[in-house]
């Protein structure tokens, strides 16, 4: 089944009638729907034939879900790439395509709000988010640190999914 989904936030009009016409063609093997993002391991395909994104230029995670998406073989429309090329996650997915190894790394949406979004914007997120599956996939120790920046400002060594989850509740440790 190939998938066709759209990436959107707070409006609704369009995406809910693009995937309603989609899926009234009754095209053998092709449905539309939301896009769901559950846990982003880099390198790892999306499950989406094609990506339509109506919010990335908002969310710096979208973007990032986004050229992982397109590296593994989605077409993404609205190029994600032309915000920012170059980041973290971003090289860390490509060498896994040109087999450096790398550590297990997941891409996390950020705990606060980036500016002009609302809780409306990230409904496109599994919520509550695979804890256990992420925590399986890269393993302990595991070390958070910011999607963009450098010098290990802001990285935490974290033992255990506990720890993990009694951190995040506190401001001043992320």
């Amino acid at each position: 089944m190939k998938k066709i989904g759209v990436l959107f936030g707070k409006e609704r009009s369009f995406p809910e009638a693009f995937i309603e016409r989609v899926n009234s063609k009754k095209i053998e093997g092709v449905m539309a729907e939301a896009v769901r993002i559950d846990k982003v391991m880099q390198g790892e395909p999306s499950g989406y034939a094609v990506i339509f994104d109506r919010i990335s230029q908002d969310v710096p995670f979208y973007r990032a879900y986004l050229k992982n998406a397109a590296l593994c073989g989605t077409t993404v429309i609205n190029n994600p790439f032309w915000w920012s090329a170059d980041e973290k996650f971003f090289n860390n997915c490509l060498a896994t395509k040109i087999d450096v190894p790398v550590p297990k790394t997941v891409i996390l949406p950020s705990r606060d709000l980036p500016a002009d979004t609302s809780e409306e914007s990230f409904s496109n997120l599994a919520y509550p988010m695979d804890w256990e599956g992420i925590f399986n996939y890269i393993g302990f120790p595991a070390y958070m640190k910011p999607f963009s920046g450098g010098g290990w400002k802001s990285v935490y060594q974290l033992n255990s999914m506990e720890e993990f989850l009694k951190n995040m509740q506190k401001p001043s440790n992320w």
